[in-house]
């Protein structure tokens, strides 16, 4: 699905409202703070790709606010990842504050209050993902709100282009296209938020979090050997078993369990590709899971859904985009 939305149509006095309404349906629920309401002039363009959407916003200064209010029957947590291209934008939450030019991005968490401004004409791309396809794939990702990552070098910089480009090949792509790639986007992100040092250093003890990333890095490059245990971690990465546990102790799970829910995620994935012709068991399988009825009952309890109702799910959203983008 493509929508964009201007305000070039609409009459000074219901300028306000109708970009209010615009910003919640692209994004979520917020205040917005106008230097100037009747010759606000502002441009929105937005992109779905399977469960992450990208949009494109140009507008004058303005402030938005995310305020207690906002939340009232929110259950999901969702991220914006926002990507200045014009001009400096300020962003305060939990107590933290940053200034990002262009040249860097940074992350904003939906389920608590924030501000975000800017005092100039900007232009920007913005980046909405579920909470739990970065928890999935990152420990506590809220760490990393209020931090500017590089949007030119390394990951960032593939990050940031792949953002940019896709647009343009949105209209010659399958529904099942667009959902692979908005997976692909997600895990760049991920590698561009771990290639700072910072993710690194983060947390209360530099060594024990440089660990921890490490020993997460080795499980989800081993996710597919059925032989991973705690003692095999522990001699790829140079510690002892003892010390293995006592760093995921700190993170309130077990070595494990972790593990059961990276290959749990793997699984849910591969579930949701519709070119995947795989079996639930064979996927099952191939992730770690030796034992089908084992997987199911753990796919359940995790999910609230049992695997082959989930992907009949998945399969019936993906039939239901291509016919709406035939109409």
């Amino acid at each position: 699905m493509k929508l964009s939305i201007s305000t070039d149509a609409t009459r000074a006095p219901d300028r306000s409202r109708y970009w209010q309404e615009a910003i919640a349906s692209a994004y979520f629920p917020l205040d917005l703070r106008w230097r100037d309401t009747d010759n606000f002039s502002g441009k929105l363009t937005s992109w779905q790709f399977g469960d992450v959407s990208i949009s494109r916003l140009s507008c004058d200064a303005l402030q938005y606010l995310r305020l207690p209010h906002h939340f009232n029957g929110v259950r999901e947590e969702e991220f914006l990842v926002t990507v200045p291209t014009r001009s400096e934008v300020a962003f305060a939450q939990a107590g933290r504050d940053i200034k990002c030019k262009p040249g860097g991005f940074f992350l904003e968490r939906s389920s608590e209050p924030y501000e975000f401004s800017h005092a100039d004409a900007a232009d920007m791309w913005v980046l909405k993902l579920k909470g739990d396809m970065l928890n999935g794939r990152l420990r506590s990702p809220d760490r990393f709100c209020t931090l500017q990552f590089d949007a030119n070098n390394g990951a960032g910089g593939l990050f940031t282009d792949m953002l940019q480009i896709l647009p343009d090949r949105f209209d010659a792509m399958s529904a099942e296209a667009r959902a692979t790639v908005g997976r692909q986007l997600v895990d760049l992100l991920v590698l561009a938020i771990k290639a700072d040092e910072r993710v690194l250093v983060s947390g209360s003890s530099t060594v024990r979090s440089a660990h921890l990333a490490r020993i997460e890095a080795y499980i989800r490059a081993n996710l597919q050997d059925f032989r991973m245990d705690p003692e095999r971690i522990a001699r790829a990465c140079g510690i002892s078993t003892r010390y293995l546990h006592e760093l995921f102790r700190d993170t309130g799970t077990t070595v494990r369990n972790w593990i059961r829910e990276q290959r749990l995620l793997a699984c849910r994935d591969a579930l949701a590709d519709p070119n995947n012709v795989q079996t639930a068991a064979e996927i099952a399988y191939s992730w770690g899971f030796s034992d089908q009825t084992q997987f199911s009952r753990a796919f359940k309890a995790q999910f609230n859904v049992p695997p082959g109702e989930y992907r009949l799910k998945c399969l019936t959203l993906n039939q239901n985009r291509q016919e709406a983008m035939r109409q």
